[in-house]
């Protein structure tokens, strides 16, 4: 089992920035891929940044390339996502996730565990 805590959220004016922390415990997770997700009012949840296993190589959506920044520290369990730059459109509930296959994905219904999640609301 791999439990997931996520921190970092609250409210920031547009052009603003906020960093969201994921502390992982329960079993190692150097090998799992971390993603960060996220479901804005009324939508449904999206991929929006991953770190992948053992490498830590980045991906991102298209509609954060250029103002998110995802890291993770390896020692200390935790995935970070840097978010600059923010925009009305990236209020929502962000999640972070763990899946532990061998290949990464964009899609949600792969990762195994899922954080509680932490609001991050942008005034325009």
């Amino acid at each position: 089992q791999v439990q997931l805590v996520e921190s970092g959220g609250g409210l920031v004016q547009a052009g603003g920035s906020l960093r969201l922390s994921c502390a992982a415990s329960g079993r190692s997770i150097s090998s799992y891929h971390l993603g960060w997700f996220r479901q804005g009012p009324g939508m449904d949840r999206e991929f929006v940044a991953v770190a992948k296993g053992n490498s830590g190589a980045e991906w991102y959506a298209d509609s954060v390339k250029g103002r998110f920044t995802v890291s993770r520290d390896f020692s200390k369990s935790t995935v970070y996502l840097q978010m600059d730059n923010l925009e009305s459109g990236d209020t929502a509930v962000y999640y972070c996730a763990a899946d532990g296959d061998r290949r990464w994905s964009l899609d949600a219904a792969r990762y195994e565990y899922w954080g509680q999640g932490t609001q991050v609301t942008v005034s325009s």
